[in-house]
């Protein structure tokens, strides 16, 4: 976790808050769904009455944080755990930094304006997915073509149809087309599955969820992703928090520590800590 240790611990200063960093288990060596698994673990092993006592942790002031995959992960576990009658509204807010949120279609406009980064490729993208997935080359080049998605699966297409979906502005001239069902031979189960990309699940397991915060950036290749999900948290009446950074790059929260400082990281930094200073 040496990555996140300075943020962890800026947060935990000037929040005088108890930050706990998961470091779970990656892909390829462990794929799909290793990763949520531990996750999901350590969370309910913290929101123990006695753990949230030995540490001082007020119960009613807990939000879960993650940017990136790690964004991806903290939609899936608030989504699941406030769904679970053991945990509900024991998470007050979430916290999502450039999430990605699905890898059902890959011709979103921002995976098309942005297909050659920066940071983030179309490419490099997919191939980072598909390896949570499988090492199989063929679902990657499936996938670069938005033919992975198997049959019987049209009907998740309305959770992530950027059409509908997307507001006005990110539209532009593109032109939605649906991705192609059926061009693979072998199944992947988890390309259906909401665990893998929060925004298949329906509605109405939208509506309970937590306070939330989102950060997006404009130069971000999923970008839409969060865009799609705010429209629809939104709809159902979620109470959500947008911060939009018009100049923002993909990961620049990683460059607020030593040997790479970005103004831009420290902006995003310092948004997200004001947006917890006021509601957490």
């Amino acid at each position: 976790m040496s990555a996140y240790d300075d943020l962890n611990r800026w947060t935990a200063n000037k929040l005088d808050a108890v930050v706990v960093g998961v470091d779970y288990r990656l892909a390829p060596q462990y794929q799909f769904p290793a990763a949520l698994e531990d996750c999901i673990f350590v969370i309910k092993f913290f929101l123990q009455d006695k753990v949230l006592t030995e540490y001082g942790v007020d119960p009613s002031r807990i939000c879960v944080m993650g940017d990136s995959s790690g964004g991806t992960l903290v939609a899936t576990v608030t989504q699941l755990l406030q769904n679970d009658p053991e945990f509900k509204d024991r998470i007050k807010a979430q916290a999502l930094i450039y999430p990605g949120l699905q890898s059902l279609d890959t011709f979103l406009p921002s995976h098309r304006e942005y297909e050659h980064g920066p940071i983030l490729s179309r490419e490099m993208t997919i191939k980072l997915a598909r390896l949570y997935v499988s090492e199989d080359k063929a679902l990657l080049q499936a996938a670069l073509r938005n033919e992975h998605m198997p049959e019987g699966s049209r009907h998740l297409f309305k959770f992530v149809n950027w059409s509908d979906l997307l507001p006005e502005k990110y539209k532009k001239n593109h032109v939605y087309t649906e991705p192609v069902l059926g061009k693979l031979n072998d199944s992947y189960p988890a390309l259906v599955d909401s665990r893998a990309s929060p925004l298949l699940v329906n509605d109405s397991q939208l509506q309970s969820l937590p306070l939330t915060y989102i950060l997006t950036c404009e130069h971000d290749l999923i970008r839409d992703d969060s865009l799609i999900y705010i429209t629809r948290l939104r709809n159902v009446g979620v109470r959500v928090t947008h911060d939009h950074i018009e100049e923002g790059i993909h990961g620049a929260l990683s460059f607020t520590r030593a040997p790479v400082f970005l103004h831009l990281g420290l902006r995003i930094r310092d948004k997200y800590i004001s947006w917890l200073e006021e509601n957490l």
